[in-house]
């Protein structure tokens, strides 16, 4: 029986990368972020080691304390800590 991996390959998915890397937050963690960008929904843009960090009601220049809610292999999801 194989054990599955927790986290996500967001690198190394379609051969970019160095191959697959443990996800650097974990659920229900809290972090501090700096928003640097602004996605085409709206929502603010953080990277924990290159990993994107989606945070709702955030803009650049933000430095915020946010809680991870969620978690794909490509990108995690955040609320502001308040």
């Amino acid at each position: 029986m194989s054990k599955s991996r927790q986290g996500g390959s967001y690198e190394g998915k379609r051969g970019h990368g160095k191959g697959f890397k443990r996800c650097p937050v974990e659920l229900g963690e809290e972090l501090e972020v700096e928003i640097t960008d602004l996605s085409q929904k709206g929502e603010g843009i953080a990277r924990n080691q290159g990993f994107v960090i989606y945070v709702a009601d955030a803009k650049p220049g933000d430095h915020v304390r946010v809680k991870i809610t969620r978690i794909t292999n490509m990108a995690a999801t955040a609320q502001v800590v308040k």
